[in-house]
């Protein structure tokens, strides 16, 4: 984590495994019973390095064709990956969840940046309605960039206004907040919702 002597007056969450939860893991531990097949389908097939890039903008049309071509006798699993993935967004974080929602109701500045595909954006803001409360949000698959390059926060502080060092960033991912600081943020790593109330009232925010 980072801080400055700037107080924070904008405060921006990430979403997955922050807000909300996501693990592809639950609809494939239905359709993949045995677990070490299971991992090397993630590890080999459908990995974190494909998923990306549909949060980076690809088409899942796209996205599905190039892993069909390779690995035709996994096609109804690749497929299964699209289809079954609101199932892989179960729950909210609801600690959280409430964090942010007092936040915003006590006048502070509340964004989200987020990697994240369009399309299934639009399905979880439709299943969580409260992504819909803070001020705007930056989602990777409509500006083309992720985090935790550096452009991303660039261009989310620049369509909210925001002064970046007075931005504090919340994320579950060590290279994200690193991001955020190059982009001079101060960002806190979120393990959890107590540990975030804790980190607020020690910068201020709450």
């Amino acid at each position: 984590m980072t801080e400055n002597s700037t107080p924070v007056h904008h405060i921006v969450f990430d979403i997955g495994k922050v807000l909300i939860h996501y693990d592809p893991h639950i609809p494939f531990s239905r359709l993949i019973p045995d677990e070490a097949e299971r991992n090397r389908f993630f590890e080999t097939i459908c990995t974190h390095e494909w998923n990306i890039e549909q949060d980076r903008g690809r088409s899942w049309a796209e996205a599905e064709a190039l892993l069909i071509d390779k690995h035709p006798e996994k096609a109804e699993l690749i497929r299964a990956f699209r289809a079954n993935w609101r199932e892989m967004v179960s729950h909210a974080y609801q600690d959280s969840v409430d964090i942010m929602l007092d936040l915003i109701q006590q006048g502070r500045d509340v964004t989200m940046l987020t990697n994240f595909a369009s399309d299934t954006f639009v399905e979880a803001r439709e299943m969580y309605p409260f992504l819909n409360v803070p001020r705007g949000v930056t989602v990777s698959g409509e500006v083309g960039m992720i985090k935790p390059d550096q452009a991303i926060y660039d261009t989310h502080a620049k369509s909210f206004d925001l002064e970046p060092a007075a931005c504090l960033f919340i994320d579950d991912s060590q290279k994200n907040v690193e991001g955020a600081i190059a982009a001079g943020w101060q960002s806190v790593l979120f393990t959890d919702a107590e540990t975030l109330r804790q980190d607020l009232t020690r910068l201020g925010v709450i």
